[in-house]
């Protein structure tokens, strides 16, 4: 069984004093809501993919930039990626982008949740300005979600993380599947599931942003969920999966990093969530800014040291 830690876990990550960095209002055409952004940089700036509710409950995703990832946000007036009648797998929405820089391709891969009658399924898209889009179509098939891929291959395959729903017992835990084309994926592979009981992680749990390549293993941020009398409540935890062999679990935190405590967080279209799909890294003061949904409404941002991060990950157990 997991074991405590003997780091906190709850100092960790510190909100952004400038939270909730983007609101409904901040945009510059009418919106429901945004939320749950990929992250990444383009030169000096911080690009965030935001999953944008229209008024209508469809949701698209467009770009908003800052230089500083923090404030000053410029927001473009139209989506980059918007359901498309040729591809029916998004007739509901495109929900939840990820963001990977594949320097092998010269461009980031836009992991997604294309929603229609059929379920969540993922679909794969690539740019390179986050000005046009190039659409690769589903990759798995509903009932599918929460997918990042890995930025380099191992062993000649892409890695993809996903959460599938099992047929039996309907669970959904983080898989894996393996491609040599980005086009042909492998059969699932179990990679770390939803713990048993009451623990904070035990409805479910998923993927956030791709996974960060350090020398102890690929850190990994993901989201688990706790069924209440009140709701589904949403928080953050870590993992390290080992660099060649993904499946492989070295270390998982027993305790949440981060959970819904601020008003924007506990209040909203969904209350009590906290949804990781960003994360950067800023090699030269080694800090993590981790990009999140908040309440399904807004999106706020948390910061931590990745030094401090892999210490606490050093007084976990596998499991």
């Amino acid at each position: 069984m997991p074991k405590s830690s003997g780091v906190g876990s709850s100092g960790l990550f510190t909100r952004s004093p400038a939270n909730p960095l983007l609101t409904p209002t901040r945009w510059p055409y009418p919106i429901n809501a945004v939320m749950n952004a990929g992250a990444t940089t383009v030169g000096a700036e911080t690009v965030l993919l935001c999953r944008v509710e229209d008024r209508r409950g469809i949701s698209h995703l467009t770009v908003a930039r800052s230089r500083d990832g923090v404030s000053n946000w410029v927001v473009d007036a139209t989506p980059l990626l918007a359901p498309d009648p040729e591809w029916p797998e998004e007739a509901w929405g495109v929900e939840d982008p990820r963001l990977t820089r594949v320097d092998e391709l010269d461009a980031w891969v836009i992991a997604y949740t294309s929603f229609s009658d059929g379920g969540p399924g993922v679909s794969l898209a690539t740019t390179q300005d986050f000005q046009t889009v190039q659409r690769l179509g589903r990759a798995r098939a509903p009932e599918d979600k929460n997918a990042v891929l890995l930025p380099h291959r191992i062993d000649g395959h892409w890695v993809m993380f996903h959460r599938p729903v099992t047929v039996v017992g309907h669970r959904a835990d983080v898989w894996l599947s393996r491609s040599a084309d980005l086009q042909t994926w492998s059969a699932p592979e179990p990679v770390m599931g939803a713990r048993p009981g009451g623990w904070w992680d035990a409805a479910r749990i998923g993927m956030g942003p791709p996974p960060l390549e350090t020398p102890e293993g690929w850190l990994v941020v993901y989201h688990g969920v706790r069924q209440t009398v009140s709701g589904a409540l949403y928080r953050v935890g870590l993992a390290l999966l080992d660099l060649d062999e993904p499946t492989t679990v070295l270390r998982r935190s027993s305790e949440w990093v981060l959970g819904p405590a601020e008003p924007y967080e506990l209040t909203g279209d969904v209350p009590g969530v906290v949804f990781p799909c960003g994360l950067v890294h800023d090699p030269a003061t080694d800090e993590l800014r981790l990009y999140y949904g908040a309440a399904d409404t807004c999106i706020g941002m948390a910061t931590a040291s990745l030094p401090e991060v892999l210490a606490y990950l050093r007084t976990c157990t596998e499991d």
